[in-house]
């Protein structure tokens, strides 16, 4: 199975180096020479994950996009959402013919509102019986020190997310199979927003039994998110896919939406916290896209909506964050 990722931040560097571990070659796009550079001289990106060491020798680098898609038959994308379409400018469903398309994205794509699998299906003719997502919970920084992960492949074609699945499995990595390849997505996007909003809660004060009752509901909201847009009985939101992943990107050290949501809270413009990160936190973008898609929903979300009028409305977080106190179970 000829494998190809696409991304250069720390979570597409902690995939390579998993595709090193069961893959004799590995392909991957960066945008940065000076990533391609690194990576073939010193065996790490030097600008992301830099503590990871990669196999060079299996790794074939390129920052041309069309080099490294007509090189592999599975594509996996880690490109951030804000960035997925620009990214793939000027490449067309052609590209695609006989390829695998496979998410690594936590994130909507701003400029259509579309989770990636749409996104990939609508304008690069891609089926989703030729898609996979594959989520967490898992952070980058310890898979680079080989810390014991377990993801999920989501697909709707069994016999891909068995490949998939193979092919990410290791001594440090375990997956399981899923179908819900919506349910996966949108709960990626959503467990970002209330990550972000656990770090605001952190940044103006509020202690960890507030944040604890703010994530437990933030589970029960995301609960009715899904049900609304991508409505399936077999779904346990009690899944670590689900569950897991909401409370690592709450509550752990290595989250970038809890920590540009601590830097809002504690005072920063959502300019100046943008650009003191050197990472982009999928949250804020997902703020929005969430707000408009529920348009067409009509889910109770008041974490989420609390968060976009925070970031998007210049609302006050103590005066969201009380109002949200007065209605949680």
């Amino acid at each position: 199975m000829k494998i190809a990722v696409f991304g250069s931040g720390s979570w597409a560097t902690a995939i390579v180096k998993i595709a090193c571990e069961t893959h004799q070659e590995v392909y991957w796009w960066v945008r940065e020479e000076e990533i391609a550079n690194g990576v073939k001289k010193y065996g790490h990106n030097p600008l992301f994950l830099s503590q990871c060491e990669l196999d060079a020798k299996k790794i074939h680098i390129d920052t041309d996009i069309r080099n490294i898609i007509k090189s592999a038959n599975n594509l996996i994308f880690v490109i951030p959402s804000a960035f997925l379409v620009r990214s793939l400018g000027g490449l067309n469903p052609e590209d695609f013919v006989g390829k695998n398309v496979v998410s690594a994205i936590k994130g909507i794509v701003p400029e259509t509102n579309q989770i990636v699998a749409e996104y990939f299906a609508d304008f690069y003719g891609i089926s989703y019986d030729n898609q996979a997502v594959v989520s967490g919970p898992s952070h980058a920084e310890e898979i680079a020190k080989e810390g014991l992960t377990y993801l999920t492949i989501g697909s709707t074609n069994s016999e891909l997310a068995k490949k998939i699945s193979k092919g990410f499995e290791c001594r440090y990595v375990k997956t399981v199979i899923s179908e819900d390849i919506n349910g996966i997505e949108y709960g990626g996007i959503l467990k970002n927003i209330y990550a972000l909003a656990a770090g605001i809660c952190k940044g103006i004060g509020r202690g960890d039994n507030f944040i604890s009752v703010l994530v437990s509901n933030a589970a029960q909201e995301m609960e009715n998110f899904l049900s609304k847009v991508s409505p399936i009985k077999e779904r346990n939101i009690n899944n670590f896919v689900y569950l897991g992943d909401l409370l690592v990107t709450a509550y752990s050290q290595h989250s970038r939406n809890r920590t540009f949501g601590q830097m809002i809270g504690s005072g920063y413009s959502i300019r100046s916290a943008q650009l003191e990160m050197n990472m982009v936190a999928e949250g804020y973008y997902a703020a929005k896209c969430i707000h408009d898609a529920n348009k067409n929903h009509g889910a109770d979300i008041p974490i989420a909506e609390a968060v976009y009028r925070i970031l998007y409305k210049g609302s006050s977080p103590n005066k969201e964050l009380d109002l949200l106190a007065m209605n949680f179970s």
